[in-house]
């Protein structure tokens, strides 16, 4: 079990929200979730079809961990409907601080989209899955994260 000793911000927060898309990022997420370092856990950009039932027998965890604190945000298709479905889900909740799960070439750009639409008020802990991705994947996320911010500055987001 992963304890809060090992990762880089021990602190606890609120929520540990994990995007879909890489692998290692829900049994991360999950690990954190057992280790307690947060109360509630959302996945955003989770496939329509999929079922509570079937991640947990998937990433062999208890159903009741789904049941009492997973929710699947099954709206997000993207980086930007990520940030947008985490703020509501975060706004329902009240939380004011949020672990955010991606992977590491991922984060500079989901944190930038989640703290955009979350505003001001909430604290957003970024937690990095290490992978190993392409050097051409690596340019075309530097790419869409200039881009980005490029439209946040100009306000056209």
């Amino acid at each position: 079990m992963l304890s809060l000793k090992g990762i880089p911000d021990a602190r606890r927060t609120d929520a540990i929200v994990v995007l879909t898309g890489g692998a290692g990022r829900i049994p991360h997420g999950l690990a954190l979730l057992e280790d307690k370092a947060a109360k509630r856990m959302l996945i955003s950009g989770a496939d329509p079809s999929v079922r509570p039932s079937e991640l947990a027998a998937a990433y062999k965890v208890p159903r009741r961990l789904f049941t009492c604190c997973i929710d699947l945000g099954k709206e997000a298709v993207d980086t930007r409907s990520n940030g947008e479905e985490t703020a509501a889900w975060v706004r329902s909740h009240k939380y004011t601080s949020v672990r955010l799960v991606t992977a590491e070439w991922h984060m500079p750009r989901a944190r930038l989209e989640l703290t955009k639409a979350l505003g001001d008020g909430v604290e957003v802990i970024g937690d990095p899955v290490p992978s190993n991705p392409a050097f051409g994947m690596l340019v075309r996320e530097y790419n869409k994260y200039l881009v980005r911010r490029a439209a946040f500055l100009v306000g056209y987001a």
